[in-house]
C-alpha cells in the first residue's frame, strides 16, 4: 500500500485555524512528526512515510485542505512524474504508436495536459524523485524494455520531433503576432498549408491579424500550424473547444490524415462523439483529480469509450466511478401540457451593420429544455440575448408576459473578489445551508473545494461551474444558458445537463441551451431549434422541433450522420461514406435508426 497525501496550498490557512491538522495527528508522538511546518516554511508538510492514512486531518480540516489517498503499492513501479511533495503525482504515460491516433479520455485535472507536455519534452519526467530527479540514462533505463524507451533515447539525442498543439488557445495573440497567412507560411514544412488552410476555412481570415481573432478561428489557427510542421509525434489537446459541430469534424478529418504519413497522433479530448470518430484507440486515466492520475493501457475505440463510461476497467479490476453513464436511446416523452405556452413571438428580425438574424414565430412551454444548434457565427448567441431583453428586435416581440429570467453568457469574465460561497449565498439567502441545495447544486457541480475560493483566481472550468450554479441558482422561469459545457470534462458535461434539467422540472421552468456537443444536448434536450444561414451574413432561427426530427434537420445541413452503441446508447459519428452513412442518408435518418438502434 502506498499513501499519496496532498495539501493543497491555496486552500490551506494555518494562520486561521491554528494549524488543527498538527495538532490532532495522532503521529506527532513520533521521533519525527507526520505533519508539521518545516524550517522556512509557513504551511504544513505532510510526510507520507510517517502518515497512517488515518483520515483525523482530513475531518479535522476546516478548509478541506487536505487529501490523503491509499494505492496499491504496484503502481508505485510505474510513477512517472510528482510536481513535488504533496503534490500531483502522474501513473504511467500514454504510448504514441506510428500510424496511430489514440484518444486520452479522463476528467480534468487527471494529468492528461501532463502527459502530454512530457512526451512533448516540456517537462522532464522525474519518475517520482522530486527531490533528486533522475538523470536521461536512468529515465531511459527505467523505461527499458517498452516503446518509451526509444522514445526518450531519441529526446535525449534531439533525434525526434514533437509538434503540441497546447489547449489554451486564448493565450496565442500574446506570443504570436502577425497576419494568419504570413504565420501559415513560416511554418509551411509540409508544403500544406493551402490544403489546410481550405479544410479548416481559413482562407477567408488569412489577412487578418492574430490579436483580432476569436477563439473559434485561433483554434483552427494552432492545429493548421501543428499539422503543417515536419515532425514524426503530433499532440493535440482539446481540440475541438471554440468550434461547431462542423468545424470539429473537419478538424478531425485533418488530424486523421497524419495517419497516411505513419505518424504517431495523440489527441485529449472531452467530446466523445468526435472523440469516437477521430481515435483508432482510447487510453482512459482515472484517479482524483488534482491528486493523482493513472493511463491506462490503451483499448479499442469503443471499447474504451465504454469502459470510461461504465466507470470500470476490467484488466485492472478497478471501479473509478459508482455510477454507470447512459444515454436515452428514444427522444424523452412529452410531460408538460400542451395548453401551458410560457412564451411566444411573431416572426422576429435583428438587423446589425453586417448580420441580419430571422426567427420564425415560435410557441415556447412550459417544463421543457429547447436545445440550439447551429454553426459559430450565426446568430444563436444574439437569439438568446433577444430573449434575454438584452438587445430589442426590429421587427417582431416576445409576448408581453412579464417572466424571470436568470442568463448565463458565453463568455465569462470577472475581476471580482468575492468567495463563490458569498455570491451563492447572496442568491439562495437561507436555502444555502439546506441539505436540497447541497444535494441539487453543490455536490453535482462538484463546489464544495470552491466554496471559499474567490471568484477571479478560478480556473476556467472552475468558473464555468460557478457561472452555471449562479445562473441556476436564481428561481426564474425561463434559464438562458450559452455553451455550458466550454472548459468542462465529459463527466463535468453530463452532470451539468441533469442539473438543469432537474432545475427546470423542479420550478416548471423552460430553458433555452446553446450547445455545440451532440452527446450533451442528446442527453438534456427534449426540442431542437436549428439555425442555419450563412454565417457572419445572415441566420434563420427554425422553430423547435422534437428531439429525433431537430437532430435530422441539423445533421442534414451538417452532412453528418449518427448511428447508437448499442449498450450505452450514446450517439456515434459514422465515418463518410461508410456503408452505414450512405444508407442513413438514403432514407433520411442523420440521428439515427430507430428500428435497430445502431
Amino acid at each position: 500500500m502506498v499513501r499519496i497525501a496532498i495539501l493543497e496550498r491555496d486552500r490551506c490557512r494555518p494562520d486561521d485555524c491554528g494549524v488543527i491538522c498538527i495538532k490532532f495527528c495522532p503521529m506527532v508522538r513520533s521521533r519525527i512528526d507526520a505533519i508539521k511546518i518545516e524550517k522556512g516554511e509557513k504551511k504544513p508538510t505532510i510526510f507520507e512515510a510517517l502518515c497512517s492514512g488515518c483520515g483525523i486531518c482530513i475531518r479535522k480540516c476546516p478548509f478541506k485542505a487536505i487529501s490523503i489517498i491509499n494505492l496499491s503499492s504496484e503502481l508505485e513501479h510505474d510513477c512517472s512524474h510528482r510536481f513535488g511533495k504533496n503534490m500531483f503525482k502522474l501513473y504511467r504515460l500514454p504510448i504514441p504508436q506510428p500510424g496511430i491516433v489514440l484518444g486520452l479520455i479522463g476528467k480534468n485535472g487527471i494529468g492528461k495536459s501532463t502527459a502530454l507536455k512530457i512526451l512533448a519534452g516540456e517537462i522532464k519526467p522525474n519518475l517520482g524523485e522530486f527531490s533528486d530527479p533522475p538523470d536521461w540514462l536512468n529515465i531511459i533505463k527505467f523505461y527499458r524494455g517498452s516503446v518509451l524507451q526509444e522514445f526518450f533515447k531519441k529526446i535525449k539525442e534531439s533525434k525526434l520531433k514533437v509538434v503540441h498543439k497546447p489547449q489554451y488557445v486564448d493565450r496565442i495573440p500574446k506570443i504570436v503576432s502577425g497576419k494568419v497567412g504570413d504565420i501559415l507560411d513560416r511554418v509551411d514544412e509540409r508544403g500544406k498549408a493551402d490544403e489546410i488552410s481550405q479544410k479548416l476555412q481559413l482562407e477567408v481570415i488569412k489577412n487578418r491579424q492574430v490579436e483580432n481573432l476569436s477563439g473559434g478561428e485561433l483554434q483552427r489557427l494552432a492545429i493548421a500550424t501543428a499539422i503543417c510542421r515536419e515532425a514524426e509525434v503530433y499532440l493535440f489537446d482539446e481540440p475541438s473547444s471554440y468550434l461547431d459541430v462542423q468545424q470539429r469534424i473537419a478538424v478531425a478529418k485533418v488530424i486523421r490524415s497524419l495517419k497516411e504519413s505513419k505518424k504517431s497522433i495523440i489527441v485529449a479530448e472531452h467530446d466523445l462523439t468526435i472523440l469516437d470518430y477521430l481515435s483508432d484507440q482510447v487510453s482512459v486515466l482515472y484517479g482524483e483529480p488534482a491528486i493523482y492520475g493513472v493511463v491506462c493501457h490503451p483499448q479499442g475505440v469503443r471499447a474504451g469509450i465504454n469502459v470510461y463510461l461504465n466507470g470500470y476497467i476490467p484488466d485492472e479490476n478497478v471501479r473509478f466511478r459508482k455510477n454507470i453513464i447512459r444515454f436515452h436511446i428514444k427522444p424523452p416523452t412529452i410531460s408538460w401540457n400542451v395548453d401551458e405556452i410560457i412564451l411566444s413571438w411573431k416572426q422576429m428580425k435583428k438587423t446589425y451593420q453586417d448580420f441580419t438574424l430571422e426567427a420564425e414565430e415560435c410557441q415556447i412551454h412550459k417544463g421543457e429544455v429547447i436545445g440550439i444548434v447551429g454553426p459559430n457565427g450565426i446568430g444563436k448567441t444574439t437569439f438568446i440575448k433577444l430573449l434575454a431583453g438584452l438587445e430589442n428586435p426590429d421587427k417582431g416581440n416576445k409576448n408581453s408576459l412579464k417572466m424571470s429570467i436568470s442568463y448565463k453568457p458565453q463568455y465569462i469574465t470577472t475581476d471580482k473578489d468575492d468567495t463563490v460561497e458569498s455570491i451563492l449565498r447572496n442568491i439562495v439567502k437561507d436555502q444555502f445551508d439546506s441539505s436540497q441545495f447541497k444535494s441539487e447544486m453543490i455536490q453535482p457541480l462538484s463546489l464544495e473545494k470552491l466554496l471559499d475560493r474567490t471568484i477571479n483566481k478560478l480556473s476556467g472550468g472552475e468558473l464555468q461551474r460557478v457561472a452555471i450554479a449562479t445562473c441556476l441558482s436564481k428561481k426564474a422561469e425561463l434559464y438562458l444558458i450559452d455553451e455550458p459545457s466550454a472548459y468542462l470534462d465529459v463527466e463535468e458535461r453530463l452532470a451539468v445537463a441533469r442539473t438543469i434539467r432537474r432545475n427546470v422540472e423542479n420550478y416548471r421552468a423552460t430553458a433555452f441551451v446553446a450547445e455545440h456537443d451532440i452527446a450533451a444536448q442528446d442527453f438534456i434536450a427534449d426540442r431542437i431549434m436549428v439555425f442555419d444561414g450563412e454565417p457572419g451574413l445572415h441566420g434563420y432561427a427554425h422553430s423547435p422541433e422534437n428531439l429525433r426530427d431537430g437532430m435530422n434537420s441539423f445533421l442534414k445541413i451538417m452532412r453528418i450522420t449518427f448511428r447508437r452503441d448499442q449498450n450505452t446508447g450514446r450517439p456515434r459519428v459514422n465515418k463518410e461514406d461508410s456503408r452505414l452513412d450512405r444508407y442513413q442518408k438514403n432514407i433520411g435518418e442523420y440521428y439515427y435508426i430507430p428500428e435497430t438502434n445502431n
